[in-house]
């Protein structure tokens, strides 16, 4: 069964500048790679993505063609560096951008574009914050319709303060991040070939109208 990961880089560093980021997700890749699962990998900043909370903003905006590999994607992961102890002003952008799927549900169902696809976040940084950027993420994730499993965040953080990052720092090495990085692969992996051959049979649409009739 062909799995497809859509890794969705939200580096503040344009290319061909290196991202810390980045060499955290070719690791990922690279144990994908193993599972037989694709990857790709996109680094936002590198695209004309707009401000605003819908699937299109207008002339220019790069974002319907990166929303368009996100819907076919089977596992979507988040990643982003820690600034001021929070996700960065990128991984924010992506999210609000995402908040247009709500208007975009299946016909019969409603379910969001996200039902089906499991999620997981990658998150690098010199200080502390790999948590909040996680628990956050993940759980915008899983409004949006993500299916998200067991220990599917890795990160490696440094020592507090300014400091070397992963790259400079060796995080290659470190086994925390080595070890989570390989449970988040291996259960995206597993979830997402049971969501592909069970898919979610929810009806929102449904739901929504028996919720109506009880509501004011």
């Amino acid at each position: 069964m062909g799995l497809k990961a859509l890794f969705l880089n939200c580096t503040l560093k344009r290319s061909p500048e290196i991202s810390n980021t980045r060499a955290l997700i070719d690791k990922a890749v690279r144990l994908f790679a193993e599972m037989d699962v694709g990857s790709e990998v996109i680094r936002i900043v590198d695209h004309n993505v707009k401000f605003g909370v819908y699937s299109d903003m207008g002339e220019g905006d790069e974002w319907p063609q990166i929303l368009k590999k996100v819907r076919e994607c089977d596992i979507l992961i988040i990643c982003s560096p820690i600034w001021f102890g929070v996700r960065s002003s990128v991984a924010q952008l992506v999210m609000e951008r995402l908040d247009g799927t709500y208007e975009e549900g299946d016909p019969e169902t409603g379910q969001f574009p996200l039902y089906g696809k499991v999620a997981g976040v990658l998150v690098t940084g010199n200080e502390d914050g790999a948590h909040n950027v996680a628990a956050t993420t993940l759980f915008n994730l899983t409004h949006l319709g993500c299916t998200v499993p067991p220990n599917v965040d890795s990160y490696w953080v440094g020592d507090a303060g300014p400091g070397p990052s992963y790259i400079e720092a060796g995080g290659e090495r470190h086994l925390y991040t080595n070890k989570t990085v390989r449970y988040m692969v291996h259960n995206l992996t597993f979830f997402a070939r049971v969501l592909k051959e069970n898919p979610i049979p929810t009806n929102l649409k449904e739901l929504y109208a028996q919720a109506k009739e009880e509501s004011d």
